[in-house]
């Protein structure tokens, strides 16, 4: 089985040597998408967290997956204190779909940006 190497103009291109997804079979492995939009980084929390979100849906969907197709989310955040502020945004966003999840305070992130997201999909 080979792996299908994603990309879609309407999420960033990757910033590394990288690309957005794998696909493999019916999984799509989305990478750990930054807040940026439309070539401009989202420093607020909430409005990081619905870019962030948005651009992994787009990439999913590139894919040939849609919202309920995430079974997996990966949340980054540069401070804990945020999760109410992002868990707000992620349940208005993803309403009853419901993945399992990890939330992740880390050190340092890309182009210091507050949170990165990246899912696992089923097509």
């Amino acid at each position: 089985m080979s792996v299908e190497f994603l990309k879609t103009d309407k999420a960033p291109a990757a910033i590394g040597p990288y690309s957005q997804a794998g696909k493999v079979g019916n999984l799509i492995f989305v990478s750990g998408q930054l807040p940026i939009t439309n070539g401009e980084l989202q420093t607020e929390i909430k409005a990081a967290t619905l870019a962030s979100l948005t651009n992994v849906l787009e990439i999913i969907k590139a894919g040939g997956g849609s919202l309920e197709s995430i079974a997996k989310v990966n949340v980054f955040v540069k401070d804990m204190n945020d999760f109410a502020k992002i868990n707000g945004v992620y349940d208005k966003y993803l309403g009853e779909v419901k993945p399992a999840r990890a939330c992740v305070e880390v050190a340092r992130l890309p182009k210091d940006v507050k949170v990165e997201i990246g899912v696992i999909a089923v097509k």
